[in-house]
């Protein structure tokens, strides 16, 4: 932790008193701390208080009445290393949900470009209401990474789950997310995600509900642990920028073959993601195909099986992942798949579980590893899915 820059967003909830004791543990393990604070948070910790503590000002303005300087947001969004909010109230979760940006705090999340925790903090009724639960998964699908609330007594005289974790489970956290960040540094990893089209006609095509975002949270998650990545992606709407991030833009089957073909041999992993079209047609007309007759046909043909190629190109020294999305006997489709392309392991889910599959945030899987060892997760959001993935690929290297 030594050395380490970490901004803490603090929010007006009675847990802001933890924030004192979070503090002294961080400057104790030698890190650099500066507070953003929500105008409501200083009704529960002086402004003062976390002044002292942390050795810097305390951030809870755009504009320092006292000397008439205006705090830059932006410039305190690109100083830390990580950005912990904590406690997150449903006001603020809500705001940071939907892009509201109506305080310091606020602005500073947004303009951060560094990894994001929360930890939650709110009455039970609250925590458990389908709006936070909703607002806590679109955080998750951006990326930004959760501490769950705590069961215990809470301010109200409840007992329940919504107490935030306390400050040592969060330095341990930030402990293992800083040791995390060198696991893969000097490994490159080649991702294939979304889907292929392949051309009817110039208007036309056949393809698929993917919308890359399993990929591109794999993607992310590899960036974070230290790994160089070479994203090859069709069609898809996601964002990832990193200065160890190549994305490769394809539309086809057999432009992703071929980028595939061009990169493997310098890759020490795989996660093949991609929602590679089958078929194609056999023909792309040249012009819009017009409504004269009551049925076409279009004859179609096979395309390259790339995850096959790959397997059958793999060193002994290349760590190989496919994805198999089946609607019946997954485990099954998935074990077959596993053995006849050559993998080391196969990422299985299945569209008869509520909430797998494609263009959704969240994903629920198994892996199932050349060793027979099967591993089963719960429905999870798709960035604690990458998270789940990255995880098993780190006790392959």
């Amino acid at each position: 932790m030594k050395g380490k820059r970490i901004l803490i967003g603090i929010t007006g909830g009675i847990a802001a008193y933890k924030i004192a004791f979070l503090i002294r543990l961080l400057k104790k393990q030698g890190a650099e701390v500066k507070c953003v604070m929500t105008p409501a948070s200083s009704d529960f910790i002086p402004p003062l208080t976390i002044a002292t503590l942390t050795e810097n000002p305390a951030y809870v303005d755009f504009w320092n009445k006292q000397n008439g300087q205006w705090t830059n947001h932006v410039e305190l969004g690109l100083w830390p290393d990580v950005f912990i909010i904590a406690p997150l109230t449903a006001n603020t979760l809500a705001k940071l949900a939907n892009g509201y940006c109506d305080n310091l705090l606020t602005a500073t999340y947004l303009s951060a470009k560094c990894p994001v925790i929360v930890s939650p903090a709110m009455d039970l009724d609250m925590y458990a209401h389908e709006t936070t639960t909703t607002n806590l998964n679109t955080l998750a699908s951006f990326g930004v990474q959760i501490l769950p609330a705590e069961d215990g007594e809470l301010a109200s005289g409840l007992v329940g789950k919504g107490r935030m974790v306390e400050p040592e489970t969060i330095v341990k956290y930030l402990t293992d997310f800083f040791e995390k960040q060198n696991q893969f540094l000097s490994k490159k990893v080649l991702i294939t995600a979304g889907p292929t089209y392949e051309y009817i006609d110039p208007v036309r095509f056949i393809g698929n509900f993917s919308s890359g975002k399993m990929g591109f949270a794999i993607a992310d998650e590899f960036l974070k642990r230290g790994a160089k990545v070479i994203l090859i992606a069709g069609p898809n709407n996601q964002m990832l920028t990193h200065p160890n991030l190549e994305t490769i833009s394809v539309v086809t089957a057999d432009e992703m073959y071929k980028q595939v073909q061009l990169h493997w041999k310098e890759a020490n992993m795989g996660v093949f993601s991609a929602a590679v079209a089958d078929y194609r047609p056999e023909q792309m007309e040249v012009s819009k195909i017009k409504k004269k007759e009551d049925k076409i046909t279009i004859s179609l043909v096979k395309n390259p099986d790339i995850l096959a190629w790959a397997g059958k190109n793999k060193s002994k020294d290349q760590f190989l992942l496919g994805f198999a999305l089946e609607t019946n006997d997954a485990l099954e489709y998935g074990k077959t798949k596993l053995k006849s392309k050559n993998l080391n392991a196969i990422v299985i889910n299945t569209l008869a579980d509520q909430g797998a599959g494609f263009g959704g945030n969240t994903n629920k899987i198994s892996i199932f590893s050349e060793n027979d060892q099967l591993l089963e997760f719960d429905l999870k959001s798709k960035a604690e899915v990458a998270v789940d993935i990255v995880n098993f690929m780190n006790t392959k290297q």
